[in-house]
């Protein structure tokens, strides 16, 4: 069996990666909030960890692998996007994880096993909040019920800050009602009109960080093998995830691997944020004309922990690329290559099996090789053509004619019309095969 290694935020290096069970490996990873469509940063996570997912059923067998992407459906977000609308929240929500799929869908991300919804898990969460009531730690102050961070001795374990540092990161609101400055909150009070549940401390809403612990015991268990994400959500999200969890759960850790990915910037900018506004969304890329999978492969042009550039040039680069694959690609079935297994499963060095694929000169190795990437899905003539043009075919028919009776001057006309067109021709033993530019 291929050996995985995977960098571990928590342990700070590569680890042998050795799930506790081989025959249920069992993944989480943080999904979208649903309030708005989402921008080319926000497919890195989900373009990243479906490579894990599709290495890992690779290694372990097709139906090893529990994948569970959460999607956080109550938030103040989507309250504030409903109120202005005149509409319930789910009208949001529903409208927003629909594009969200369908967006991820287009860059060839697989839907996970599992896409639980915070708003049908609050039952479980206001448990789990009992729960840390009963275990001292957490506690009830008007009408919100707050974790005491000072209750778990080993709090910031995972992003390693020291305590000024985390509740300035955490950018925790100032209360009279708090017994600790870093301490967050696990349920707060809706007012009347705003969404919200009733509970032992009454009628509210759960915080953020809770709904993910809850999700994970209910759905994947207690500890799970690995808990992905971006960097930014090490601190105060995943470390918040650890405490409540841990807690709860009779010190039994959260998960045994740790993997976050890096963030994508515009050219010359800062991270790419709705909050910053240099976003660029999923759904506009693909309606200039990008292929969902060139988005991809741009995605994956650099180490998923590394910053990556958004640029124009990236995008061009990668479509280049991809055309060339495609015109060596195969249409049968192979075996991957070993050594671009090899590179994705040391840490998913997505760079180094990019630039092994183009070694391959086995065509159906080579389909077989990208497939794990998640990458040469389409049949090559639909790659180059689309859904294809009877003119242009009569076109390219009319021009191996004129080839064959030696009319050079009439080939060649017909390959200028069609250029003008911006519609390229490429010769090969196979016969002419043309795409668009």
């Amino acid at each position: 069996m291929t050996e995985l290694r995977l960098h571990d935020t928590m342990a700070r290096e590569k680890r042998v990666f050795a799930p506790a069970d081989p025959k249920r490996v069992t993944m989480y990873v943080c999904g979208p909030t649903v309030y708005n469509r989402a921008h080319i940063g926000n497919a890195r996570p989900a373009v990243v960890f479906d490579v894990l997912a599709r290495l890992l059923r690779h290694v372990y067998g097709a139906d090893s692998l529990v994948y569970a992407r959460n999607v956080t459906d109550v938030d103040d977000k989507i309250i504030e996007a409903a109120r202005a609308e005149g509409v319930d929240p789910s009208v949001i929500t529903a409208r927003y994880e629909a594009f969200y799929n369908e967006d991820m869908g287009a860059l060839g991300v697989q839907l996970p096993n599992i896409a639980p919804h915070a708003t049908a898990h609050v039952g479980q969460m206001v448990a789990m909040i009992a729960r840390l009531i009963e275990t001292g730690n957490a506690y009830e102050a008007d009408g919100h019920v707050l974790f005491h961070v000072p209750s778990d001795p080993d709090y910031g374990a995972l992003g390693r800050r020291d305590r000024e540092a985390m509740i300035a990161g955490a950018r925790v609101e100032v209360a009279s009602y708090k017994k600790d400055p870093a301490d967050f909150v696990l349920w707060k009070p809706s007012p009347e009109g705003v969404i919200g549940w009733d509970s032992p401390w009454g009628r509210g809403r759960p915080g953020w960080h809770i709904e993910c612990s809850a999700m994970i015991a209910e759905h994947l268990g207690k500890t799970i093998d690995i808990h992905g994400g971006g960097l930014d959500l090490i601190f105060p999200h995943h470390e918040n995830e650890i405490a409540q969890s841990r807690c709860a759960h009779e010190v039994a850790p959260l998960a045994r691997y740790w993997v976050h990915n890096g963030f994508l910037s515009m050219a010359g900018s800062e991270k790419m944020s709705k909050s910053l506004g240099n976003v660029v969304l999923v759904n506009e890329l693909l309606e200039q004309g990008h292929k969902g999978e060139v988005l991809r492969f741009a995605l994956l042009s650099a180490h998923y922990r590394q910053p990556l550039e958004w640029s124009e040039g990236l995008v061009a680069q990668s479509k280049a690329t991809l055309d060339r694959l495609y015109r060596a690609a195969g249409d049968g079935e192979g075996e991957a290559d070993a050594g671009v297994l090899d590179a994705l499963a040391d840490d998913l060095n997505t760079p180094l099996a990019l630039s092994r694929l183009s070694a391959i000169e086995d065509g159906a190795v080579l389909r077989a090789s990208a497939r794990l990437l998640g990458l040469l899905e389409e049949d090559r003539t639909a790659w180059f053509q689309g859904a294809g043009d009877a003119r242009i075919d009569g076109l390219v028919a009319a021009r191996t004619e004129a080839k064959a009776r030696r009319d050079f001057a009439e080939a060649d006309r017909i390959r200028a019309e069609l250029a003008a067109e911006g519609v390229l021709l490429e010769d090969g033993p196979q016969g002419t095969i043309w795409r668009r530019a």
